[in-house]
């Protein structure tokens, strides 16, 4: 790529055909997709960090002469869901899995195995079978990141570039703005390919790396394209609580019970026990409201996961172990204090199951879309499911949209500013009352205090990233106001039950009080 300048009135230039837009799971395999069909590609990174990398959680996969079958994992996730799902979807997603899983694994990856040849499969929340893959007992997404970044090694991945707008002529894409050290800049493309992860920092407390800011959400807004589900925001149940602030904080992984450790309150009772048939490992939004309610009855801090009971602990689960023990904590001796925590956005950029959106030229994959899989409540580990399937076929979509479109000459103005909240604030109030459980006085409040955002340039990343906060929290406020009902993660105190005319996806304007 020698079309590259600096300086004049326009920034810096550069062309490519597809550029991705993050480096986690969903946005290295789009972009190996798009670079293996012989496209130039770009990749942008804002973050040292990924979400991918700190999933504890395995792949949830249908594997060949098991007992398992796409159709139950279908209905496991159908019922995960709250009636949200896209079946169709689902499908298509759950029984490509298989073979996604088998690319990663020639790209490098390896996965712990129960006898020579044979993969290790444990079950999670919400699962009827045992059809989790797992690496380092888990570390299954620092294997997935360290097999995607070697295999990544020969692409051109930008670092501490910021995307600041999709830019388009109104029928399709043409480029981005980026933002770099050397000051303003365009890529010029046909296809662009979000890829930038979640949104956990719109709370105080969140098990997302600091890229998590909702950045996607935003530039997807701007470009016109629709967003949806986005009231569906996942508390993991069980957030490693270690008494101080906010920020990135350790989850504990869900295998751990799906390995037998129990959730109790400071007085050993248990906390699921008559809540839900499945107890434990119950789907994460009804043990993370169980959680909230036995909080709230209890006035206690957290509660405990038990996991003494589980053989060789600190060699299954070394990660959760060093987790612990930096917080003072030995889980072979003690119960560990967790509380839910933000960790997964159900809803996005609306797109197909190839990552296509309205807009021609855009495409979205991983948790940053909304393909219809997760409905209501994603079912336990079938996100990284999601990104290795999705991201691929939305690298060969874009790729083939690049190659039809042809080159594209973007035009790019000065950004103009945007409004934003300062973020402790913003966190603060999202914690108070657009967290596990909601209603309508508590967001009201939200949406005033969101009114009262300033004017602000798109000077550094972090303007940048306050800015997508803001935006997206009026998109979770305006939707958890519009759906008068509880549904999946999603729980209003003033309306408890689920309605069944809110049996459908809702694309509020603004926020109604």
């Amino acid at each position: 790529m020698n079309d590259y300048c600096c300086g004049g009135s326009g920034g810096w230039q550069q062309r490519a055909d597809v550029v991705v837009i993050g480096t986690g799971v969903a946005g290295l395999v789009a972009a190996l997709a798009a670079h293996r069909r012989g496209r130039r590609v770009v990749v942008l990174s804002k973050a040292a960090d990924t979400a991918t990398f700190y999933a504890q959680g395995g792949i949830a996969v249908v594997l060949p002469r098991t007992d398992d079958s796409v159709d139950a994992h279908v209905a496991d996730t159908l019922a995960a869901g709250g009636g949200l799902c896209d079946p169709d979807a689902v499908r298509s997603i759950v029984a490509d899995g298989y073979a996604a899983v088998a690319e990663l694994v020639d790209d490098g990856a390896r996965f712990d195995e129960a006898a020579p040849g044979q993969w290790a499969l444990t079950r999670e929340g919400g699962h009827s079978r045992r059809r989790i893959i797992h690496a380092g007992g888990d570390a299954t997404g620092a294997e997935v990141q360290r097999a995607l970044d070697g295999a990544a090694a020969r692409l051109d991945i930008r670092r501490k570039h910021v995307a600041l707008q999709v830019l388009h002529d109104g029928a399709a894409v043409t480029g981005v703005q980026v933002l770099n050290a050397d000051g303003l800049g365009v890529i010029h493309a046909p296809s662009v390919i979000l890829a930038t992860g979640g949104l956990g920092h719109l709370y105080s407390a969140t098990t997302n790396p600091d890229g998590s800011t909702g950045d996607g959400i935003a530039l997807a807004m701007w470009a016109g394209v629709p967003i949806g589900d986005l009231e569906f925001i996942q508390f993991h149940p069980t957030m490693l609580y270690d008494g101080h602030g906010g920020g990135r904080r350790p989850l504990i992984t869900e295998a751990i019970r799906g390995e037998g450790a129990v959730l109790i309150d400071a007085q050993g009772n248990s906390v699921t026990a008559g809540v839900h048939p499945m107890g434990d490992l119950a789907p994460r939004d009804v043990v993370a409201a169980a959680i909230d309610a036995r909080l709230n009855a209890t006035g206690d801090p957290c509660v405990y996961l038990d996991a003494r009971g589980i053989a060789e602990f600190e060699r299954r689960f070394p990660t959760v172990t060093a987790a612990c023990h930096a917080a003072g904590v030995d889980p072979t001796r003690q119960p560990i204090p967790v509380v839910p925590g933000a960790h997964y956005s159900c809803g996005g950029v609306v797109t197909d199951v190839h990552g296509r959106t309205d807009l021609a030229g855009l495409f979205a994959a991983g948790e940053v879309a909304r393909t219809g899989m997760h409905g209501a409540n994603r079912l336990a580990s079938n996100s990284l499911l999601e990104g290795l399937v999705v991201g691929g076929r939305a690298g060969k979509a874009a790729a083939e949209h690049a190659a039809d479109a042809g080159a594209s000459r973007a035009v790019a103005a000065e950004p103009a500013p945007r409004v934003a909240l300062d973020r402790p604030l913003l966190q603060r109030a999202m914690s108070r009352h657009a967290s596990v459980v909601r209603d309508a006085s508590g967001l009201c409040e939200l949406a005033a205090l969101l009114n009262t955002a300033t004017d602000r340039g798109l000077g550094s990343r972090r303007d940048v990233e306050d800015v997508a906060l803001t935006v997206t929290a009026n998109v979770v406020v305006a939707a958890a106001l519009a759906r008068t009902e509880s549904r999946g993660c999603h729980h209003r105190s003033d309306f408890p039950d689920p309605d069944p005319a809110f049996a459908h996806s809702l694309v509020p304007a603004a926020a109604a009080c």
